[in-house]
């Protein structure tokens, strides 16, 4: 007998209550909906701005950093190119000498063959015609041996240096050989962080490009507000300084009036300003032109490069590098910068510029740039590692 229960409709039970099929059906869409949305942004996971202008900001001063290992590299290189080649042609020098050592010792060798020159004995006075001739033969015999000893030594030392110069020559070349690999390692890494810039800067929109300049211009104008409270400091402190002298001035003036005497002091540091001033006329000569990593001159500078031709024209001689040039003077606060006076940036000292008074200084930012005037606090205050007055 066919039975008339009704079959229980298909669904499934949630926290214990049986839903329907058509509700069950709806939850799963919602559910799927849900996953959609919150799987969208992982699909679509593009940094914001600010990640982009970090990004392409590190990217940046990677490359920096890399060409000042470049730099180093570089001078690195040259050297033990002039040390090798000073070494090859001493080696060269010296096989000459040892050949005429060999050759002299060979003539003495062919001599004793042909004479059957050996240590006079009494065959050789009973050979001799008379006793003069013994006494003659004798005299030449010993003084060949004497020339002969005076050879053999001769050829021992020129041996043995030959030698050890062949040694260094051989260590000079390795170390040549190392340093240009060091050299090709920094130029791949600059060419590469480079070329990551490029790729990241090129896949934003002009919407987002014109963002990026906004935010960049609220940099620089942080930045000029910044290196503006640093002139007042600069110039406040200044003020007090002078005042401070005039008093003492006066002090020394009425304490010396009885005897007629006045005394006067010269300006502070007046021939560091001299030559300051000549660095800084190179320096404003040079802007305009481009960033070039590696660059000294005369046409594009990297920065090192720029701070080290603008020395030079006032008669100080810089080390290349940043991370040598950081050492080649006295370090000042920043509170005492003058200008000329060199500002370091970052704490692996990869950038540097020149200060050129009132928080501003000459510097040759990175690749794409051209050598500018600009706050020292263009990337922010943390970022300025130390002030060092050359000369």
């Amino acid at each position: 007998m066919a039975s008339h229960r009704k079959s229980r409709p298909t669904g499934t039970r949630v926290a214990g209550i049986r839903t329907p099929a058509l509700a069950t059906a709806a939850l799963t869409s919602v559910a799927l909906l849900s996953q959609s949305a919150n799987a969208a942004p992982a699909a679509d996971d593009k940094p914001s701005l600010e990640e982009v202008e970090k990004k392409v900001d590190d990217l940046y001063r990677q490359a920096g950093s890399a060409t000042e290992k470049y730099n180093a590299a570089k001078e690195k290189t040259a050297k033990q190119r002039k040390r090798a080649d000073a070494l090859i042609d001493d080696v060269a020098k010296r096989t000459q000498k040892l050949n005429e050592a060999r050759e002299e010792l060979g003539s003495f060798a062919s001599a004793q063959y042909r004479t059957g020159a050996a240590a006079p004995d009494t065959a050789t006075f009973l050979l001799a015609d008379t006793p003069q001739d013994y006494f003659d033969q004798t005299q030449l015999m010993d003084r060949m041996t004497g020339r002969q000893k005076v050879a053999v030594d001769d050829y021992i030392a020129q041996q043995s240096e030959t030698m050890t110069k062949r040694q260094e020559a051989t260590e000079s070349l390795e170390a040549l050989t190392e340093s240009q690999g060091d050299l090709k390692t920094a130029k791949a890494t600059v060419q590469r962080k480079l070329a990551d810039a490029r790729e990241l800067m090129s896949k934003l929109t002009a919407e987002e490009k014109a963002r990026l300049a906004a935010i960049e211009k609220e940099k620089q104008e942080e930045a000029a507000r910044k290196a503006a409270e640093l002139a007042r400091q600069q110039a406040a402190q200044q003020q007090a300084q002078e005042e401070a002298a005039q008093q003492d001035s006066g002090s020394s003036s009425s304490g010396s009036a009885g005897s007629g005497s006045s005394t006067s002091t010269a300006p502070a540091d007046s021939s560091y300003a001299t030559k300051a001033d000549k660095a800084l006329a190179f320096a404003r000569a040079q802007i305009g032109k481009p960033y070039v990593w590696g660059a000294v001159g005369p046409g594009s500078y990297d920065c090192s490069g720029l701070t080290q031709a603008a020395w030079k024209a006032a008669g100080v001689d810089l080390p290349r590098t940043t991370y040598d040039q950081v050492n080649a003077g006295t370090t000042v606060p920043l509170s005492q910068a003058q200008p000329g006076d060199l500002v370091f940036f970052y704490d692996d000292v990869t950038h540097v510029g020149i200060y050129i008074g009132n928080g501003m200084m000459i510097h040759a930012p990175k690749p794409g740039t051209y050598v500018r005037e600009e706050s020292i606090y263009y990337d922010g205050e943390s970022a300025i590692h130390s002030v060092v007055r050359p000369a």
